[in-house]
């Protein structure tokens, strides 16, 4: 299979440019558990039901939907989403970076909750802080 691979990768038959810029909505889908599990099952399927467009709004600049996935990529969102506190707080800086017109103070004390060393760790800040850079550069294509 390796073999498969990197022959066709060697021949210009698959490109790794050609790929998907950005990893499917359902991808962050927490999947291990159940709506009905959560404490707030009915935002939790809310959460699910609109997470495919507004993870599609937010890659293409919108700024309600990069707040939403923020969130829930920082929190899980009642479950619906699996938490990922680096690529929380890499949006959070992606939203910071876009300086959106209806940017507001708590878009800045999000910003230094969710990136802040109570909630992150250095490595996770700086690697959030990578993130959010090829991020930016992706959103909208």
């Amino acid at each position: 299979m390796r073999l498969l691979s990197a022959t066709l990768f060697a021949c210009g038959c698959v490109s790794l440019v050609d790929g998907p810029l950005w990893p499917p909505a359902q991808t962050y889908v927490d999947k291990t558990v159940q709506c009905s599990q959560s404490s707030n099952p009915a935002r939790c399927e809310h959460t699910r039901d609109s997470w495919k467009a507004d993870y599609e709004e937010a890659i293409a600049g919108g700024y309600r939907a990069q707040k939403h996935v923020a969130l829930c990529l920082s929190t899980g969102c009642d479950q619906a989403i699996q938490p990922d506190k680096m690529l929380g707080c890499a949006w959070r800086m992606v939203i910071a970076e876009a300086r959106h017109a209806q940017s507001d103070s708590m878009d800045f004390a999000n910003l230094n909750r969710f990136c802040g060393t109570d909630y992150i760790d250095q490595k996770g800040k700086l690697a959030a802080a990578s993130q959010a850079k090829a991020m930016v550069g992706l959103i909208g294509k």
